[in-house]
Formats: C-alpha cells, structure tokens, sequence
C-alpha cells in the first residue's frame, strides 16, 4: 500500500514483530513518518499502539524487523541508544518522580543532541509549570500539569521525534485543548511527532496523517484531509 512508505521517512517500521515474554503482540506493523509531521496511531485497546511505541524505543521482551530513524537500522540497538539518537518517550503512566519538584524533574534527562529548546521556551508552552516552580513536587501536580510536565521535560534533550503516548488519557476537555495547542507549537517549532490516541476527535486537531491498527497490525491509513470520508470506517474501526 503506498501510504506505507516513502523514501524521506524520518520513521520508517516495516515487518515489526513483538513479543511480551511468550505473547506475540505485534505481527508485522509497518508505517512511515515523515520529518515535521504529526501522525497519530489509532485503534481500540489492545491494538497494539502502546507496544508499537515501545517497540521502537526497544523496550519490549523482544522485537525483529525493522526499524530505521534518520536513514539509520535502530533495531538491534538498546533503548538508551535509541534515546541518545533522537528520540524521546513520554509514556501515558507519565514517570514522575514524586521526590523532584518541577524543575528537577525538566532537568532529569540528559541533552542528547544540539536543537532542545531552552528552559524559557518551555515554561512559555507550559505557563502552569512555570508557577509550580520550586514549590511543588511531581505528583503533588494536577493530572493535567503532570502530563504537561511529563512532555516539557522530554523538550530539552534536543530529541527530534517525540513519542506520546495518550497525552490526553484522563484529562479535563480545558486541559486536552492545552495538550492539542502544545502539540501544535512543537509541530511549528519543528519536532516531528508520533502520537497514540484512542480519541480521534482530538487527534484530527493535530494530526496530518493516521494509521489504524488491529490487533497487532496497521490496517488502514490516510490523511487528515480524507478525515470525513473515513469517519463511518473510524466508527467501526474504533467502536465509537
């Protein structure tokens, strides 16, 4: 299917298989994302979008396949190398550290490569952290100000795709119109960015393209423009 690859893919996954132990979750997953791009995974829980963010970060039991960033095959590497070459996980249980206020815990992952974007910049996308400066522990944090936390802090290691997993998991409609102005920003600032939703509502406000995976596989694919003529195919796709 063409929509699957293209030669200036900065994210390219072909034939990706993954296991859990002894539970083969992935059977074959194959996209593409292209630099300055939101793409959005979409698909019912248990499809196997989580694991497909894992998998790409290589923490997962086991994984073949492949998986190329920047031209480069990543597949056989460990996940702190993955990190190291680009690319920056935000998972949907967030990882707050409860001992570290806010700032500590921005400052916790290491710089990466040159292009994050300064402490200034990202207390301007995130003026609600900004006040909790020096006064607030991680999880003392409203739900909506950890998930905000959780992405800004992913924001100066100088990652060029950025990974999020359900960003919106939880949150007040306030707080998810947030989330959607801050993936907008990252998109204009020119982070490229590979997003699992479950709510295609949201996603069709940020996202250029979609995939829509089934049980462990991409089953269809389009463009946002293509969005109202696929809704009825979403509703079945997804059970909504």
């Amino acid at each position: 299917m063409e929509w699957l690859m293209a030669e200036d893919a900065l994210l390219a996954v072909a034939d990706l298989q993954a296991w859990y132990g002894e539970s083969h979750v992935l059977h074959g997953v194959a996209f593409e994302v292209r630099a300055g791009e939101v793409v959005t995974l979409l698909g019912r829980n248990g499809a196997g979008k989580t694991t497909t963010l894992k998998s790409i970060m290589g923490i997962v039991s086991r994984r073949s396949g492949s998986v190329r960033f920047e031209g480069r095959e990543i597949i056989a590497r460990a996940s702190n190398d993955i990190a190291r070459a680009g690319i920056a996980f935000c998972p949907e249980e967030r990882g707050i550290f409860a001992s570290l206020d806010v700032a500590e815990n921005i400052m916790l992952p290491p710089v990466v490569r040159p292009g994050g974007l300064s402490l200034d910049r990202i207390y301007a996308l995130f003026p609600n952290l900004k006040e909790r400066l020096g006064s607030s522990q991680g999880t003392k944090l409203s739900g909506g100000e950890q998930q905000m936390l959780a992405i800004a802090r992913i924001l100066r290691t100088g990652a060029r795709l950025l990974l999020l997993d359900e960003p919106t998991e939880g949150l007040a409609p306030v707080i998810i119109q947030q989330i959607g102005a801050t993936i907008r920003a990252l998109k204009r600032e020119g982070f490229t960015i590979l997003l699992v939703e479950q709510n295609f509502r949201f996603a069709q406000t940020v996202a250029d393209r979609y995939y829509v995976m089934e049980h462990g596989r991409v089953v269809d694919g389009f463009v946002n423009s293509d969005l109202d003529a696929n809704v009825e195919k979403l509703h079945e796709y997804l059970g909504v």
